[in-house]
Parts: structure tokens; sequence; C-alpha cells
């Protein structure tokens, strides 16, 4: 029964097999498009062949179908690619791997997109060559967005912040070289100048001398090639011709170089040494078996004619990847089929048989299937991420040395630049930190350790033309000694000191700018730096908006800031003086707290302390003495009730700080200089309406026009020191607003004058350079060295430290005492008296309720009211017999003896 059952089942069974064996196709036709004349793609074809055999060295991988791989040799012709991707797509070729060349992807990606046929490369890494304009069309290396981010990451690592980019101008190298601007902009760098040279190899050797003749005349030594290998090596001979493989240049060339390197092992040991310092990226590869015994089978792979690079490793996954996903489609029972275009009816059947071109119907879904590989592969793990680009995108950092090259570190889009492969990274946290990112020691161009500055000064070491303002006023900051070339000065000085501490020779020559007769304008001579017609500008330049828009300034040296100086009068000294630290307030609010003080003392001592009782006479001078007594702690009446005590402490206490802040003010008012001025700060000169005087040349005259709205009719120009005090004296300025170091120096010798008021405004002095200028940078730290070991300070001392009577100018009545700063005191004072006439009230009503009672036959409510009124009146003017205690009971018990 069993065996017929069977039976039953076979014959069922063997139609649908034999139909599916029919529908596999017993050739699966791809096609690749390369170079075989280039070292890439001669090592891509030999492992795409190895490919290619390991699949059909397997029939049930495809179940029984053959995978066929047709070469087409472009021989790097754009029109031979294009020619050898319509060949494949009239032959019902189900993908292309390939072309090599991105310029030949751009267009041939149009017809993918058409026919529905996939194309995957692994050289046309073009970062502009997007999904979503080529949905068809797969990078299945990493692109070289990814490549261009680590050149900047190690351009912004090692600190440079000026590049020049030499490449070939073809659509895969100009897009490269438009990426890294835009990755250098993000890490505050830039790239000062492009030099394309023709596509390669169309390139001569004058292409590139006039190139690189044109980069050396530039700033910058750092120099990112990004070519091919015919093109780059051309580059490198002309360079070392030139000197420009010499210390102080920095090299960094993409990865076309670091493949020559791999598969000419002939030209890493006879050729690196003229290549020495150069830095080159490398396709990142993880270690594994697999990796290891494709290795060991590619000298017998290719002959030993050519050395394995990342591109074949790419090339074998590459193949695999279209393999699996061919695979996968008929396993779906999916069949390969094509269909005519009907876009393409009427064009008739020429040479290149367009009619022949047809759909592939299940292109989508074998587009799919690339895109959801999942494999170990000879690169690593072989996935796309969401965007169509591989996961974990990674690079060698590779030194080339005298004889040879080493690994200095890895870059990965996960981790950034580490010493550390960049797979046992993928398993913690990401981390860019800047204190994370790091490179093994480099041996640079000329045989250097030590990082290359990355710049020089401009017209091939010239000297630098250092503009220095010719001041007909205030030359102690910088002035030019008659009939010499040299200049000396408070600026100049500093300017000195500070070369001496850059880490570098710095060539240059003063260039006095200004006609000798008038102070020059600043603005003028920050711009002629922003011009170009000088290379910087040393002195007294105020560091403000305006200038810091077309030029860069240093770290400040000297703070700086506007101040108003004004005329001021000594006052004279007269026999009422005395009166003078407080105001006529503050006197008048003291007099009649000291009344009320002693009217208050008197209130609770009257009834209880004998010192307090007597004629009416008697106790108004007692109440007068004992008030104005306090004042020198000198009373001899002494209270005896708890209120009373409370009130004499507090009122002790503002008594001390009255008489101590009386006498610190009365000192200061008679040993001190005591000026006066109409003019007492900004706010007094804005409201006065008067003229104001500036210095020429100053940004003083803008700001008081601009920000203060000063009319521009009220200002006045003045040209020297000696027009300020002439100005000032006359009374044809009220006040002269100008920076603080000039008012210093100016009151030197016009003790007549004096600063009123604050300074207003926050600036400083610095130096200026052209914009990303890296000499600005430099000369800042030189700077802020000499301010950190006091030798800034010694400088300021010896030009501008001088004795000025500035310091001793005062504001009138600055020394006066007001009623503002003691008012808490009389508050406290005031509330404790009021606070203690009350309780001692609401006692004594309290006793004289319990010892007095109204009598009954009072005649009328309000006499009865008046005689309580007198009879309490009466018993508060009476005494209070009180039990004595301690020393006075002492006394009265010795009275009574006697």
């Amino acid at each position: 029964m069993g065996g017929v059952v069977r039976l039953l089942w076979t014959l069922i069974l063997l139609p649908v097999c034999l139909a599916q064996a029919q529908s596999r196709p017993g050739t699966i036709n791809v096609g690749a498009i390369m170079s075989y004349g280039t070292l890439v793609g001669g090592v891509a074809r030999t492992a795409m062949e190895a490919a290619v055999s390991d699949i059909n060295a397997d029939p049930a991988f495809l179940g029984g179908s053959r995978f066929a791989l047709t070469f087409h040799d472009s021989n790097f012709s754009g029109f031979l690619g294009i020619v050898g991707a319509l060949r494949f797509m009239e032959a019902d070729t189900v993908a292309i791997i390939g072309p090599q060349q991105s310029s030949t992807a751009h267009v041939v990606s149009h017809l993918a997109n058409e026919l529905h046929v996939p194309m995957l490369s692994f050289t046309a890494l073009d970062p502009t060559l997007t999904p979503l304009q080529y949905p068809y069309f797969i990078q299945t290396a990493p692109s070289d967005l990814y490549q261009m981010t680590a050149v900047a990451e190690i351009i912004s690592y090692f600190g440079w912040a000026d590049v020049v980019a030499v490449f070939s101008d073809d659509d895969h190298n100009r897009n490269g070289v438009s990426v890294l601007g835009d990755q250098v902009v993000r890490r505050r760098c830039k790239i000062s100048y492009k030099a394309p040279l023709p596509p390669d190899p169309k390139a001569t050797r004058s292409d590139v001398v006039a190139a690189l003749s044109m980069i050396q005349m530039m700033e910058s030594r750092v120099i990112v090639l990004h070519s091919y290998m015919t093109t780059g090596l051309m580059v490198f001979d002309v360079a070392e011709s030139l000197g420009m493989m010499e210390s102080g240049y920095v090299w960094i060339a993409s990865s076309w170089l670091s493949s020559l390197l791999d598969s000419s092992p002939s030209f890493s040991t006879t050729t690196s040494k003229h290549l020495q310092g150069v830095l080159t990226l490398r396709l990142h590869t993880a270690d594994s078996s697999n990796k290891a015994a494709f290795e060991s089978r590619w000298n017998q792979l290719s002959n030993n004619t050519v050395g394995l690079n990342p591109y074949g490793l790419y090339a074998y996954d590459t193949v695999w990847t279209v393999a699996r996903a061919v695979k996968k489609f008929l396993e779906r029972g999916n069949n390969i089929s094509f269909s005519d275009n009907t876009k393409l009816n009427g064009l008739g059947r020429g040479t290149l048989n367009l009619m022949a071109l047809s759909i592939f119907n299940g292109g989508q879904e074998l587009l799919d299937n690339i895109l959801q590989t999942n494999f170990t592969g000879l690169t690593g793990p072989f996935q796309f991420s969401p965007d169509r680009s591989l996961i974990h995108p990674a690079y060698d950092v590779v030194n080339v040395l005298e004889d040879g090259y080493k690994t200095i570190g890895f870059w990965s889009n996960y981790s950034g630049l580490s010493v550390m492969p960049p797979e046992t990274l993928y398993s913690k946290p990401p981390n860019r930190s800047v204190g994370t990112q790091r490179l093994n020691s480099v041996i640079w161009p000329g045989g250097n350790t030590s990082t290359p500055r990355g710049w020089v000064f401009r017209n091939n070491g010239m000297k630098l033309r250092i503009g220095v303002p010719r001041r007909v006023s205030y030359q102690d900051f910088a002035e030019e000694v008659n009939g010499t070339d040299v200049v000396q000065g408070y600026c100049i000085d500093v300017f000195l000191a500070a070369i001496k501490r850059l880490p570098y020779a710095l060539p240059y020559r003063f260039i006095m700018v200004g006609d000798g007769h008038n102070n020059p304008s600043y603005n003028d001579l920050v711009n002629m730096v922003a011009e170009e017609i000088i290379d910087a500008a040393v002195g007294d330049i105020a560091i403000v908006s305006n200038r810091t828009k077309v030029v860069d300034f240093t770290q400040p040296y000297i703070e700086s800031g506007l101040v108003v100086v004004a005329p001021v009068k000594e006052l004279s000294s007269s026999p009422w003086t005395f009166l003078r630290p407080f105001t006529p307030l503050m006197w008048a609010v003291t007099a009649l707290f000291f009344l009320v003080i002693g009217m208050v003392v008197w209130i609770l001592e009257h009834r209880i302390n004998q010192e307090f009782r007597g004629p009416p006479r008697r106790q108004i001078v007692t109440v007068l003495w004992f008030s104005f007594s306090t004042m020198f702690f000198a009373h001899r009446e002494n209270p005896v009730s708890s209120l009373g005590r409370m009130v004499i402490i507090i009122w002790l206490f503002l008594v001390l700080i009255i008489t101590s802040s009386y006498t610190a003010s009365l000192t200061s008012i008679l040993t001190v200089q005591q000026l006066s001025s109409p003019i007492q700060g900004l706010e007094s000169l804005i409201t006065s309406e008067a003229q104001i005087g500036f210095q020429v040349g100053s940004y003083a005259e803008n700001y008081m026009i601009d920000q203060l709205n000063i009319a521009s009719s009220r200002l006045v120009a003045l040209g020297s020191p000696e027009e300020y005090a002439a100005a000032l004296e006359s009374g044809r300025v009220a006040a002269v607003v100008d920076e603080q170091p000039y008012i210093d120096l100016f009151l030197t010798n016009n003790c007549r004058f004096s600063v009123r008021g604050e300074q207003f405004t926050k600036a400083g002095w610095g130096f200026a350079f052209p914009r990303d200028s890296p000499l600005a940078v430099d000369m800042s730290t030189a700077l802020l060295a000499l301010s950190e070991n006091g030798e800034l300070q010694k400088i300021h001392d010896e030009w501008l430290l001088k004795k000025s009577c500035s310091s001793l100018a005062s504001l009138t009545g600055s020394e006066q005492l007001h009623l503002k700063s003691f008012w808490g005191l009389f508050l406290i004072s005031g509330i404790s008296s009021t606070l203690a006439i009350l309780a001692y009230l609401l006692s004594a009503l309290r006793k004289f309720c319990h010892e007095f009672t109204e009598t009954s036959d009072s005649s009328s409510a309000g006499s009865s009211l008046t005689r309580q009124l007198q009879t309490f009146l009466t018993y508060m003017d009476s005494k209070e017999n009180r039990p004595l205690s301690g020393p006075k009971r002492k006394r009265a018990d010795e009275t009574a003896i006697h």
C-alpha cells in the first residue's frame, strides 16, 4: 500500500519538477565593463573570473544554471564603455558589473533606469551617483563621500586650515574634490585653490608643471591629489623636480596610490623613496580566513603578474552579490524574461540595433534582492544600509616610506580616526570626540617626524610688508626714527616680542602709511590689508566690528575703550570745610534723630530713673545733653529700663557708623585734591549740547554718531594733544572723547583736565592680517604667551606707565556721605524706638488701670475723661517706687544708716 502511495506522489510531482527545471535558464548572462589596461581593471578581471569559477563549481547553487560573465574592454574610453553597455542590453543581460569610470556611469545609468537592468560598480564611486537619480545603479564599494570625509578629518586632526586640491578634471575626481570642500568647511578649514588637470591619461607634463608652479607661489603647503595612476605619478615626478617633495610640504593622495603600492611590489621598493612622506588611503577590508585563503590563491590566479589590492576583493564580492540575488530570484519561481520597449518603435534597425534593446521584466525584483544582500565576503560583512551605501565604510591610513609603506591608523564612519581596526570598535558606543581621534607617528616629506606647519609666506618667501601708521601725535605707540628705517614704540616692541615667540623665522619690512602731516585713517589702513596692498598692519589699531568684517585680528594686546576728558578746577579751602562730608539732608536727619532718641529715652526713664527727673528746665537740658553726648559716648545718665537700654544700644551702634564715616570722609577731603567740572560723565556730555572733540582717524567719531546719536555738527576733529589742551582751555570744546591709552598719556602733562565718569566702551588693540591668514593665529598664540609670562606688562610699563595726574582727580562732592547710605540704620533705630514707646505706654496704662478706678459720681462722660487724662498724666509724671538692687540698694542703705 505504501509503495502505491509513493508512486502516486511521484506521478503528481514529476510534472511540477520538470516544469521548474524547464523554467530555469541554462545560462545567466551578466556583463562586465572594465578597462583591462589599467591596474585596477586588470586586478578586478582576475578576481571576477575567480568568483565565476567558484560559483559554477557548485552546480546546485543556481539549480543547474551556469553563471556566465562576459567582459567588455572600455579601454579607458567613455564612448567604448557606452557601446559595451548597449551591446550587453541587446543580449538579454540581467545585470552589468561596471562601468569602471564614473563619467561613463552617469550616461549608461540612464539606460539601466529605462531597461530595468541593475548596474553594480566598485570603482565608479562618484558621490553624485545618487539612488534618487539612478535607482538601478549600485555602488558596491564605499562612495568617495567617505574617502573625502576621511581626508578632511586627517586635515583637521593635524590642525591645518588651508589646503590645495590637484585633480583630474572629470566627473569622478571633480565631484570628489567638491565633496572635500564641503567636508573641510565643516571643520573650519578651506580649499584655497583648486588645480584641475586634463582627464587621465590626457594630461601632459607641461600641464602639471604649470599647475604646480602656481601652487608654489601660494601660502598653503597641504596638497590633496585626487586622480588616477598615470596622472598621479606624473604629478609626483614633477613635484620632485620642483622641490615640492621636501620638508614643509604635505601630500595626501586618494586611494589610487595605495592600490598601486599593493599591486606593484616592484614599484613600492624602487620608487617609493621618491614619494617618502606621502599619506594615502586604502579601502579597509577586515582580516578573515576566507580573505587569507583567497590571498594565498592569488599568485596562481594572476600568474604572478600583479598584486592583489582591495578593489580585487570588492570585485569578487560584487560577482557573488549578483549570483546570490539571481539565486533568490529563481528560487521564488520567477522567469528571466524581456519585453520590447515601445519607446524605441520606429527607430529602425541600424548598426546599434536599438530595436533589440528590451526591458528586463524582473529587473525591479532582482534589484531588491541585491539591496537585501547580507553575507560575509572577502571584504567583511557585505550589506547595504537604507541609503544604499555599504555598512561600515572604512579606510586604512597609509604612510609611504623610503623603503615601502606602513599603516599608521584607520578611519571609519563609525568612530573616526583610530589606531585600532574599525571592526574592534563596532561593539562599543560610537565616540567621535577630539580626544579619541588618534594616528601613529608619521614620516613626512624630507624625512621629518614633526608635523609640518602646512603653510608658508606668499611670493616664495619674500619679506612681509608690515604697514605702520605714520602718526603725528602720540608717537609713543609707533614712530619712525628720522633718517633711518627704524620704527620704534610700544606697539612695535609688542610686535617684535611676539615674532620672537614664533616657531619659525618671519621675514618682514615696515612700511609707513600716512603723509606725515595728519594722522592716517585707520579704516583705510585696514582696507589696505584686505586689498593685499600690504600683508599686515601693526600699530594702535582698535578692534571694532566694521574692521573685523574685512580682516582678521590677533588677540588684543592691550585693553582700550572710549572715555571723556574735560577741564576741571580745584576747589579752594574754606572755614566750613568740616561740613562737607555730609549733605545738608544728612545733617538735618542726623540732628533730628539726636533729638528724637533723647525724647524716647526720657519717656522710658522718667518715672523710674532719678537722673531724668526734676524741674522742667532741668529735664529739657538733660534730654539735650544726653542726646548730643552720645555722639562722643560721654553721656553720664545711665538708663535702668530694659527698653531704654535696647534703644540706646541700637542708637550707639548707629552713632559709631556715622562718626567713623564722617572722620574718613573729612580726612579724604582735607588730604586729596578736590576738582570740579560741569561735565560729570557721558550722560551729562550728551545732554549738554556742547561741542565734543575727537582724535582724527579714531573710530570715536563714527561711534558717537552711530551709537550715541550725537549730531555730527557737535563734533570737532583734533589732531594732537596740544590741540586737545588748546580747545579745552579756550572752551572750543567742552570735552574730548578718545581711547583710554591716549588719554592716559595726554593727562601725564595736562593736570588741568580729568577723566569724567567711567570708560563706556570695551575694546582692544590688535594686529591686522588678511582673512584666514594662519599668521594671525600664530601671532595670537605668541601674544598669549607674552601675557602669561609677564613680558607684555613689562613693555607696557616701559612705554606707558608714567606718573599721571588723572588718578588724583575726583568728582566734586564724591566724598560726601548721603542719607541713602545710612537710611537702613536710621530705620532700624526709629522702629526700635517706636516699639519701645508703645510697649512702655501699654505697660504704664495697664498699671494705671489697676491702681486707679473711675469714681461712680462723675458729672459727665467728658469731665470723666478729662479727669482721667489729668490723673494719667500726673501718674506718668510721678516717680515710681521700685525695689532697688545691686549697687544702688547698697548706696541707699548706707545713706539711711548715716
